[in-house]
């Protein structure tokens, strides 16, 4: 017996947990030293006025979990006899992971007949979403825990995500941009395409004049690099930016069939804290990143 794990960084929420099979881990953000933990201080996101509040401008700043957090997590399941699969964001995006991996020898070392596997699936947001799915599909086909840490090994790095933000001030405070590249984009317009590579880092690999344009560059990297798309689901991530993320939708569907199966969701408030509002992505199965 084994339990999934899945964190808030991942797009997830308690809903979408339960509909998967998961145990939801809650990944903290702070305005003015004020801590709040995503559907443990509040049912629902309130998407639209977390990123008013930013718009206003208020930066939220994000912060790890502590050990004795991941041991209230995990304890419980070693105590009823079950093993963890942790399905959970890059760890080369933060330092929680160091905390977790001590948190979980302490765990091993008090249940030794215990195991515990970690897949990291080398991105945030609808990219993890994307590949916990998937994984859940495969634990409910009766797959083991060593199969899905197998699978991780060479599927994880066939979900693609590319996407834009409107203002860069919030990449460039988290350190994903140059604060020159962040001026610069602020007075010229200028949207970087950034993607996440199979090391897990946020990349700056384009650049585009508008909206309409870094719409139109997505849409060409996913052309490119997708792979047999039809048979997976689409995610569109979007930070407060419906209009926008129907429009990707749109140009998606009149590309690949009205029959493509697609879905949109806010992109959490911790990995909002980080790309602001109006920020554009999509998920996809890919030849590669």
């Amino acid at each position: 017996m084994f339990q999934l794990f899945i964190d808030s960084d991942c797009d997830f929420t308690p809903e979408l947990a339960e509909q998967y099979g998961y145990r939801l881990i809650s990944m903290p953000y702070s305005f003015d030293g004020n801590e709040v933990f995503p559907y443990v201080d509040f049912d629902t996101f309130d998407y639209h006025t977390f990123y008013d509040t930013l718009r206003s401008g208020k930066m939220a700043k994000t912060s790890a979990i502590s050990e004795e957090s991941y041991k209230e997590y995990f304890e419980p399941e070693f105590q009823a006899g079950k093993d963890i699969v942790y399905v959970h964001f890059s760890s080369a995006m933060s330092a929680t992971f160091t905390g977790m991996r001590h948190a979980v020898d302490e765990l091993l070392a008090k249940y030794p007949e215990r195991k515990f596997y970690a897949i990291d699936t080398k991105a945030i947001s609808i990219c993890s979403n994307l590949i916990a799915r998937e994984i859940s599909d495969l634990a409910k086909a009766g797959k083991t825990p060593e199969e899905l840490v197998e699978w991780a090994k060479t599927e994880v790095d066939k979900y693609a995500v590319y996407f834009f933000a409107d203002d860069l001030k919030f990449f460039a405070k988290s350190g994903r941009v140059s604060n020159i590249t962040a001026v610069m984009g602020g007075l010229l317009g200028i949207r970087p395409i950034i993607y996440i590579g199979s090391d897990g880092k946020m990349v700056s690999i384009d650049k585009a004049k508008g909206k309409k344009q870094a719409v139109s560059k997505v849409m060409n990297y996913v052309t490119q690099l997708q792979d047999d798309i039809k048979a997976h689901k689409v995610l569109i991530a979007q930070a407060d930016a419906m209009e926008l993320a129907q429009l990707l939708a749109d140009k998606l569907r009149e590309t690949f069939g009205d029959d493509l199966d697609i879905e949109i969701l806010p992109v959490n408030p911790t990995a909002g804290a980080h790309c602001g509002p109006d920020c554009v992505g999509v998920c996809f199965h890919a030849i590669h990143r």
